[in-house]
């Protein structure tokens, strides 16, 4: 066990994670319901049969979906799947002189090794990544049939290892509890099993499904998989949810599972499917009227409905994002979605366009939904007194004149390249 000088001590629950798209720092802004003791004994893994079953049927659909954040948003370690370094020298989160975390590869697994003086003290392995790697990755550990989440992340833009989102700098903690919530936007399905008497979910190694895949957006299959493989010539779909398909709320909602902001559970987690009232299985803490205090983490929601395209225009999320493919830095793509709305003949084109030209179909976004800083995903880098935060995409759809002032920059240099990928 860690000396006590060198612990933080029993961390408390965090508002962490989820992923977010990505995702791993969806774990920053997790909500701690673990105390809710109906989610033990929910049995509910049966009624799933994993995403690999679909290929069956699917096989394009499912390959596609298989780059995906959402599909890489939870999985056990294969040492692919980490995205940074074990290599000597570039394995080493140094907290002061004489304390580090050390990412090593044993015989056992991937581990987080805490150093002090050069004695090592103690480690965890790595038995879940969080996290596509697109922002950064997260790393949570079994301590009997509890999760934890480990000391030390992966900080994609900066392309090195940091201090885990949410914990103090210049301190080392092993201990920060996982819930069940935490784990409902990172993964298809988790069975929890008990809940200690500190109120710390416990959950079933065995039933688990990894990564938001197809079930966690069309419901558990096992009754869809079963009518269909005795009744092949049905071609009418049984027993699944077609999420294009669903009421706009209803569409809404399953999107807000993980991306309509800070939430408290009113029913047992892994309960809500497609389809349903989200407001019969959570209370949403009410949305700030200021624009500027909703984070662009988190709460893609919020900001939306705030925006013209949403309030007039009915757009939903499926508007912009196709699930089953990874656009990531697409900007022509989604830019081709903005017209089919904002062009000539619907009233509602660019006022840029005469200055622009046809270059302004390749790059709405940059303009209309800039990148802004988290402020509730933050990290701590080696040697940093104040945390870096990640830069993600808003989802206010508006005009910012100072994003579109560089944008309008860029086109107008003599042979300029298409503007910098984003997400």
């Amino acid at each position: 066990m860690l000396h006590k000088s060198f612990f933080l001590g029993h961390g408390k629950v965090a508002l962490v994670i989820c992923l977010t798209v990505s995702c791993i720092f969806l774990l920053s802004t997790c909500i701690n319901d673990s105390k809710n003791k109906n989610d033990v004994g929910q049995d509910n893994y049966k009624k799933y049969v994993g995403s690999s079953v679909c290929e069956n049927c699917h096989k394009d659909v499912y390959e596609k979906h298989l780059q995906t954040e959402h599909h890489l948003s939870s999985a056990p370690p294969n040492g692919k799947n980490i995205s940074g370094s074990f290599e000597k020298g570039k394995n080493v989160f140094n907290f002061d002189e004489v304390t580090n975390v050390t990412m090593e590869k044993r015989d056992s697994g991937f581990y987080q090794v805490a150093y002090r003086a050069g004695r090592e003290v103690t480690k965890a392995r790595m038995d879940i990544v969080v996290g596509s790697g697109r922002k950064g990755q997260s790393y949570l550990h079994w301590v009997g049939n509890r999760l934890v989440q480990l000391p030390i992340t992966f900080f994609t833009p900066a392309n090195q290892w940091s201090n885990s989102p949410g914990y103090l700098p210049n301190k080392v903690s092993f201990n920060r509890p996982i819930t069940s919530r935490c784990l409902e936007c990172h993964s298809t399905y988790f069975e929890t099993t008990g809940v200690t008497e500190m109120g710390l979910d416990e959950f079933d190694h065995n039933k688990i499904i990894y990564a938001v895949d197809c079930e966690k957006c069309r419901g558990p299959a096992a009754a869809h998989v079963e009518f269909h493989t005795k009744n092949p010539g049905i071609k009418e779909a049984k027993f699944i949810v077609n999420p294009g398909k669903l009421p706009r709320e209803r569409l809404l909602d399953l999107c807000a599972l993980c991306h309509g902001g800070a939430s408290k559970k009113i029913k047992p987690s892994f309960q809500f499917q497609a389809g349903d009232t989200i407001s019969n299985y959570f209370t949403f803490s009410p949305t700030d009227p200021n624009i500027a205090n909703i984070d662009v983490h988190g709460n893609q929601l919020g900001l939306l409905s705030r925006s013209k395209c949403f309030t007039v225009g009915n757009v939903t999320c499926i508007n912009c994002h196709n699930a089953h493919e990874n656009e990531d830095g697409k900007m022509q793509v989604f830019s081709e979605r903005c017209m089919t709305c904002h062009s000539e003949g619907h009233g509602k084109s660019c006022k840029m366009t005469t200055t622009i030209g046809p270059a302004i179909t390749q790059n709405c976004v940059d303009c209309h939904m800039p990148k802004q800083p988290s402020h509730a995903v933050a990290v701590y880098l080696e040697g940093a007194n104040t945390p870096t935060p990640a830069l993600m995409r808003t989802h206010y759809i508006t005009t910012y004149p100072k994003e579109s002032k560089k944008v309008l920059a860029i086109m107008k240099k003599p042979n300029s390249v298409k503007p910098v990928k984003g997400d």
